[in-house]
Order: C-alpha cells, then sequence, then structure tokens
C-alpha cells in the first residue's frame, strides 16, 4: 500500500488546527477524549494474552467507533480548513 506523505508545512499546519480546535471547540476535545479512551480500551483487549470471544466483538465494536470519531474529527479539520481560506 503505497502513502503518500504530506509536506512539513501542510503536516505543520495540520497540526496547528487540531490544536485550535482541541482550544476552541469542546465537540472537538469531546470527540478526541473519547478517541483516546477508545484507545486505550482497545490497548488493554490487545495486551491480553488469551482474548476471549467477548472481547474480540468488543474490539472490532471499538475500532468501528473510533474510526467514525476520527472521520467525523477529520470533517471538523476540513470545514475549519475551509472556512479560514474563504475567510
Amino acid at each position: 500500500m503505497l502513502r503518500r506523505t504530506k509536506p512539513n508545512m501542510e503536516i505543520k499546519a495540520l497540526e496547528e488546527v487540531k490544536a485550535y480546535l482541541m482550544q476552541s471547540s469542546e465537540e472537538y476535545r469531546a470527540m478526541a477524549g473519547k478517541h483516546a479512551e477508545y484507545s486505550a480500551l482497545l490497548d488493554a483487549i490487545e495486551a491480553k494474552p488469551r482474548p476471549t470471544e467477548q472481547d474480540e466483538i468488543e474490539e472490532h465494536r471499538l475500532k468501528k467507533l473510533k474510526l467514525q470519531l476520527k472521520d467525523q474529527m477529520q470533517e471538523m479539520v476540513k470545514r475549519y480548513r475551509a472556512q479560514t481560506e474563504v475567510a
């Protein structure tokens, strides 16, 4: 799988937008907090030497939720960037 790399300036700008949204948007902060919570829960499941079938079901569910949040957060970044480009 080829992955396009972003120029350093674009990465820096993206990180700045994320930092701004973390400070200014309660909705973005809440999503970031949930995303981190799901990551921690996934780490705990993956650290088990013998995950149960229920663990695997939960892992699948958490991965879906985490991805949905990531998509929503990326959409917020995209909207913010579009608004600031127009302004």
